[in-house]
């Protein structure tokens, strides 16, 4: 089920599919964890989904945070995750060109001169990349597997780690994101609706 926001005219392609898929309650660890990240997905996609440039750009003081900023930077951290805990490779464009040390607020601050729905198709394609390559991982090594990245104690933590990251940093900007929505529309709850 999708929101369309009431702050302005949306523009096509900027409202989030939302559907939470519930596991059994006795699903195993792997399907609980991923599910864990999928549902503060879904609550982001819901509260971020179907505005405007005027209200993703909308700063809340003292805070200047934006809606756009949160969408910008949770696409930066999913690339950045990623491509850290899961293949190695490179985040890619537009985070490779960025000189983080001169700009290290660049993912929020850049996301007042992209459109709804560049942000929007830039959170969609980290997001989809992101599944992707967790998807692999598991099927290859399971939640053992371990990062291709190592951190400074010498060594690389497991995906259960990458999971558990992921999902306190959305669980931290779905807070943000709620109270930022509601001071747009009015728009409040927990979890989307959901299809009967």
């Amino acid at each position: 089920m999708t929101h369309e926001a009431t702050s302005g005219a949306a523009a096509a392609g900027t409202t989030d599919d939302t559907r939470i898929h519930e596991p059994e309650l006795t699903a195993g660890e792997t399907e609980t964890l991923v599910f864990g990240l999928d549902r503060t997905r879904a609550q982001f996609a819901w509260k971020t989904g179907g505005l405007d440039a005027a209200a993703l750009r909308r700063p809340f003081p003292p805070s200047t945070m934006t809606l756009g900023g949160l969408l910008k930077h949770l696409a930066f951290i999913e690339s950045l995750h990623a491509a850290e805990a899961l293949t190695g490779r490179s985040p890619g464009e537009p985070w490779e060109s960025v000189d983080w040390d001169a700009n290290p607020g660049w993912d929020w601050e850049s996301a007042a001169d992209d459109s709804p729905e560049e942000l929007y198709a830039l959170w969609h394609g980290a997001v989809a990349g992101a599944r992707t390559a967790l998807a692999a991982v598991v099927a290859d090594g399971g939640l053992d597997a371990r990062w291709k990245f190592t951190m400074s104690g010498g060594e690389p933590p497991n995906v259960r780690r990458y999971l558990v990251d992921m999902h306190e940093e959305y669980a931290r900007h779905v807070g943000h994101a709620d109270l930022f929505r509601e001071a747009i529309d009015g728009l409040v709850g927990e979890d989307p609706p959901q299809p009967a």
